[in-house]
């Protein structure tokens, strides 16, 4: 098994993909390196591109008013770092920052998403997974936002 196939085959995110459908897309990726602090991406810029993470740590964060950047969630490796890429406007919901030095294989949105369009038998697997990060996202997210402001106005308290 190559390198590349190794990689994807040890995380969640791809585990739904063939090992054939597996080396296709990772034949598209490429291995970079993020240094400790980098701002990855910010709210609202174009979602080009999408990571899978083999080392490190990234943070998501939101921007609120009063608080400014707040942390909504951590990614390590094996983890999916980016699904805005998929859906239109194809902007970036959040913020990232690696957190320290991030090995990860990136991928160009527009040749992830032609290669899916090509073949839907990759495609319905590869959107699956990124529709289960999303789920994973928005109840982080709505966790740490609970944690700051609390419950409702007037809710009940817990039991």
């Amino acid at each position: 098994m190559s390198p590349r196939a190794d990689a994807a085959a040890t995380t969640g995110t791809f585990a739904e993909l063939t090992p054939e459908h597996r080396e296709r897309l990772l034949a598209l990726a490429r291995d970079v390196t993020l240094p400790g602090a980098a701002r990855i991406f910010e709210e609202g810029e174009d979602a080009d591109r999408f990571w899978l993470l083999r080392g490190g740590v990234v943070a998501l964060d939101v921007q609120l008013p009063g608080p400014g950047r707040v942390v909504v969630e951590t990614i390590g490796a094996g983890g999916l770092l980016g699904w805005s890429w998929l859906f239109h406007p194809r902007r970036w919901h959040l913020g990232a920052e690696a957190l320290e030095t991030v090995r990860a294989w990136e991928f160009d949105a527009d040749a992830v998403r032609a290669l899916c369009a090509a073949d839907p038998a990759l495609g319905l697997p590869l959107v699956t997974a990124v529709a289960a990060t999303i789920g994973e996202r928005l109840r982080a997210t709505r966790t740490r936002l609970l944690d700051l402001y609390g419950p409702p106005q007037g809710s009940a308290p817990p039991p």
